[in-house]
């Protein structure tokens, strides 16, 4: 996952980072802020002015058909974000609006008073309360208030009009027709309004999901759709289709409670809020999976659900405000380097920003020239990165990762960029980083190397393949966290993370298989036999060989 510019300054540029990819054993490439946005401030590119063509500052359109050309000669996948709750007030469709266009006022949402737009607010949450609040923006050239969830010069679709839906769905096969593999629903989660609701997640959101899935089923059987719907536990899986009836909406979907969960269990060193929380998520429909990620480009939002929390023994709103503490770096022991964001002081809520560098502690024993503290950071990261990758799923890399790329600190110095912390995750592609991942005792090196290893042990793993059902685990040690994955056909696999600082063990007889019948082996260290020794932020995958044409490297 990557930024067009910040990857290889422009499409030019991505499509010379391809040996990159495939030294690393990418498949699917996500590129961010692909198509053109509005000038000047643009949400980071999500304030989309034209669905089909590149941003100017990334190139052509003939620019982009080579670097789509040359990905699939190298066996990858584009995947590309398609804003379907908002364009930028600058896209055609919005200029027509302001032209007096019945038609394109009847895409928005447009109210030529204030009552309706003050009956909506009573119930609306604010997204960035900081940097535009209120959910609605007054056009004085139209004397009309228009639907702004985000920002202000991101006009939101008016999906109750079938206009809208016709309107995409024609964007969505001309992208397919580009070549674009993966489509990127953006803010699903937020298309439908309903009067004395936060307006997220309502019904009528799957069935703009499912309208979608039936275009391209239709029309671009090839073309897969992705759910960003960065919603609370309880509303995740519907985006998967999973509903009292199964239907066709998204195949793929980012588990947002994986990564939240896992970062919570870094920070605390223990397992169970994790377990309790993901046990309760229904399984996703067996022809869906998750994409896991341990960063992405925006902040991370603590979605820890109250009941879970509560069943945990913890308080919610408690819980929450010790992770942004934390990994801010404000709570004692804490060596993470965070930037808060969008902090609601109404509300108490707080999110995070920040590469994973810094977050896991790298970048604090690297200003303290602290080796052992550099060791510990580097296990974290692989923690975090063991989980992603084993749990099932598509695992995501996020640029910079693969060789422990910091924070971005001159953003916040930047005017363009300083009122939007979530820039300083956003560096540009550190070349220096990338030469060093040749140095095997740097670390550069190895998590590159760690990576690597993940990458081939993933792929010559079949209980990773689709069509598994994932079960938490309480191994009596909660310090463990361990997750099953069962395959119909390939049988068991059984994840242990040792998420404290400490060593520990747990008795194999508390994984409830037979294991002397299951003859396991780590897959990720295969000649390392007391499976049951964890040292500190260690990973491992524990399935039958038997299973496997060769077992995966010894990881170095």
């Amino acid at each position: 996952m990557a930024y067009v510019d910040k990857f290889g300054g422009d499409l030019a540029g991505v499509r010379q980072r391809i040996p990159h990819l495939t030294e690393l054993g990418v498949d699917v490439l996500h590129l961010l802020a692909l198509f053109a946005a509005r000038v000047g401030d643009n949400d980071g590119g999500y304030a989309v002015r034209d669905y089909l063509r590149p941003d100017e500052r990334n190139g052509t359109t003939e620019d982009l058909d080579a670097l789509i050309s040359s990905l699939h000669g190298a066996d990858i996948n584009l995947c590309a974000d398609f804003v379907i709750n908002h364009t930028s007030d600058d896209h055609d469709w919005a200029r027509q609006a302001l032209a007096g266009s019945k038609y394109h006022q009847g895409l928005f949402h447009m109210f030529d008073g204030r009552v309706e737009p003050e009956a909506y607010e009573a119930s609306l949450p604010e997204v960035f309360p900081h940097m535009a609040p209120g959910n609605f923006t007054w056009r004085s050239d139209i004397e009309k208030w228009v639907w702004t969830t985000f920002r202000e010069f991101q006009w939101d679709l008016n999906w109750s009009n079938p206009d809208v839906m016709c309107e995409i769905g024609d964007v969505a096969l001309a992208l397919a027709n580009l070549g674009v593999d993966v489509l990127r629903l953006d803010a699903i989660a937020f298309t439908w309004k309903r009067l004395g609701t936060n307006c997220q997640n309502q019904p009528e959101a799957h069935l703009v999901a499912q309208a979608l899935r039936a275009v391209v089923g239709i029309g671009a059987p090839a073309t897969v759709l992705l759910a960003e719907a960065i919603v609370g536990p309880a509303d995740l899986v519907g985006y998967l289709g999973r509903h009292e009836l199964e239907r066709h909406e998204c195949h793929l979907a980012y588990h947002n409670q994986l990564m939240v969960q896992a970062w919570s269990m870094l920070a605390t060193g223990e397992s169970r809020l994790a377990r309790i929380a993901l046990a309760r998520l229904p399984d996703p429909p067996a022809t869906t999976t998750w994409f896991t990620y341990v960063r992405c480009h925006d902040d991370i939002g603590w979605a820890i659900d109250d009941h879970d929390a509560e069943a945990s023994g913890v308080s919610g709103a408690g819980h929450r405000a010790f992770l942004a503490a934390y990994y801010r770096g404000d709570f004692p022991g804490s060596v993470a380097r965070g930037v808060p964001f969008a902090t609601n002081l109404g509300t108490g809520d707080e999110r995070t920003n920040g590469m994973t560098a810094a977050l896991v502690g790298a970048t604090a024993a690297i200003e303290a020239a602290d080796t052992d503290a550099l060791d510990v950071a580097l296990a974290r990261a692989k923690l975090l990165y063991g989980i992603a990758f084993g749990h099932g799923g598509i695992p995501v890399i996020y640029m910079g990762d693969e060789f422990g790329q910091g924070n971005d600190l001159a953003a916040l110095d930047d005017p363009e960029l300083a009122g939007d912390s979530r820039w300083v995750h956003r560096p540009a592609f550190d070349e220096d980083g990338a030469t060093k991942r040749l140095d095997v005792d740097g670390l550069a090196g190895r998590l590159w190397s760690s990576l690597r290893h993940l990458v081939d042990a993933r792929r010559a793993c079949p209980q990773l393949h689709g069509g598994a059902f994932v079960r938490y685990l309480d191994v009596g040690d909660e310090q463990v966290f361990c997750w099953r994955r069962r395959h119909p056909t390939f049988g068991d696999l059984i994840g242990l993370a040792n998420v404290g600082a400490t060593s520990t063990r747990i008795g194999l007889d508390q994984l409830g298989v037979d294991v002397a019948a299951w003859g396991p082996v780590d897959l990720l260290a295969p000649h390392d036999r007391d499976l049951g020794n964890l040292g500190p932020y260690r990973v491992r995958w524990l399935a039958s060989p038997d299973t496997y044409p060769t077992v995966p490297p010894v990881s170095t």
